[in-house]
């Protein structure tokens, strides 16, 4: 594959052709007035030449008709060819008398023949009467439009070297305007590998100056942006441990409580009730047992409560851990209006279902800090039709739904899909007519526990 020539070398050509052009146009207008001038030169000639043949054959006019050929011929042979004409002599009767030689001028020259059309005007034959004789003068341009041709070729001989000349200065001045260039190519690469504290001198001429300002502005913006993402998922990675430790811890004190003591208190509660069914003709022993009983049952139900909050399974506990996301994402993002509406007083959730959508809003609020450069976000959570539906929806600059390049995106939106798809439910997302992202969440019935009576 032919290689593409450099810019320094298409400039440079550029620069040549425009001259190029500016010499054709002058070798036009240059030949335009060369044809006037030889035209003006040769009539010029032929009319002097008229003139002096009129006087020299002038007193042969009174010769014997016999004799004047002889005269004649005897005047004009001698003088070979008058200036640019041709000379011929003609007899009464057509015959060719005499001819005058070729030009010893530039004797054998030739030049091409459409640039001897281009510069060879027209003229007219001068005709001298003497008797029975004509004497014939033919204009004759050739010496002179081979003086032209010789100048049109020194002429052009110059113009090469002037072309030639323009074309490396031009391309040496090119080379050295455009050399940071290279540095700000340089630069671009090192940033595009990752090197965001890569930065450009201010070049002193002003274009490059203004390029160089530009790209260490955006250079400045990239790296904030990359720290803030860097902090962003350093945090999202700390809140998530920091929840997973406490659940961890918490799921570790329900299971103690549920198998040590829970298991005490029912078997303390049936020995109990195992005496008040044995000493019913004991009412000294049936009525201590009797109270072991109540308080046993009251205890159990204490620990009920204690294991509920432990696990929390319903949607209060949904609700109060989006109010903490919800509240450390609006401290962090003040610029950024967030409005909440969760409305889950009717429903228990599992814990799959209630960690995916705690997950789900933290990923997509992220998603909106990191990418859609919103003002408002709008947050939705209910149950319709005996469904979990969630919605996010912001006025950003949208997204086409795809897996974010940059590393460390975390659960993003395919893992998002992947983790709902697991519990059955469908992760939608639509780009309102408006503007922005919108992200959809649907969980079915059987996901949804219908609280204890």
């Amino acid at each position: 594959m032919m290689r593409r020539p450099s810019l320094h070398t298409r400039v440079g050509l550029v620069f040549t052709g425009l001259a190029a052009s500016l010499l054709l146009v002058l070798a036009a207008l240059w030949s335009h007035g060369a044809r006037n001038a030889t035209h003006e030169e040769v009539e010029a000639a032929s009319r002097v030449a008229e003139q002096w043949l009129r006087a020299t054959v002038g007193e042969m006019r009174q010769l014997p008709p016999d004799v004047l050929p002889e005269r004649v011929l005897g005047v004009v042979k001698p003088l070979g060819r008058i200036r640019a004409n041709e000379l011929e002599v003609i007899a009464a009767d057509g015959r060719l008398l005499y001819r005058s030689p070729a030009p010893t001028y530039k004797a054998g020259r030739q030049v091409p023949g459409w640039f001897a059309g281009l510069l060879t005007p027209e003229f007219e034959a001068h005709r001298v009467a003497l008797g029975e004789l004509q004497l014939v003068l033919y204009p004759d341009a050739s010496r002179s439009v081979i003086d032209a041709w010789d100048d049109l070729q020194r002429m052009a001989a110059w113009a090469v070297l002037l072309l030639v000349g323009l074309f490396l200065i031009s391309r040496y001045a090119l080379d050295r305007a455009l050399r940071p260039l290279a540095q700000v190519m340089h630069a671009l690469e090192r940033t595009g590998s990752g090197r965001f504290d890569t930065r450009l001198p201010v070049f002193a001429t002003p274009e490059l100056g203004r390029l160089s300002r530009a790209f260490n502005g955006m250079a400045d913006r990239l790296n904030a942006a990359v720290n803030d993402n860097v902090r962003l998922e350093t945090e999202q990675e700390v809140a998530e441990q920091m929840q997973g430790r406490l659940q961890q811890e918490r799921q570790l004190i329900a299971r103690e409580l549920h198998d040590e003591l829970a298991q005490c208190i029912t078997a303390v509660r049936a020995l109990a009730g195992a005496i008040v069914q044995r000493s019913s003709d004991q009412p000294g022993l049936k009525l201590p047992a009797e109270s072991i009983v109540a308080v046993t049952g009251e205890m159990q139900q204490g620990v009920r409560n204690i294991l509920q909050r432990l696990r929390p399974a319903s949607a209060a506990g949904l609700e109060a851990g989006l109010e903490r996301l919800l509240v450390a994402w609006r401290m962090q993002h003040e610029n950024i209006e967030l409005r909440a509406t969760i409305e889950l007083e009717h429903a228990r959730l599992s814990d799959a279902v209630a960690q995916t959508l705690i997950r789900i809003v933290q990923e997509g609020l992220t998603n909106i800090a990191r990418h859609a450069a919103a003002s408002q976000v709008e947050l939705r959570l209910g149950e319709v039709a005996g469904q979990i539906r969630l919605s996010l929806s912001d006025n950003g600059r949208g997204c086409d739904g795809r897996r974010s390049p940059q590393a460390g995106c975390g659960f993003g939106l395919a893992g998002m899909a992947e983790r709902i798809a697991e519990l059955g439910g469908v992760l939608t997302m639509a780009r309102p007519a408006a503007g922005g992202f919108c992200l959809q969440v649907c969980l079915p019935h059987h996901e949804i526990m219908e609280e204890a009576s």
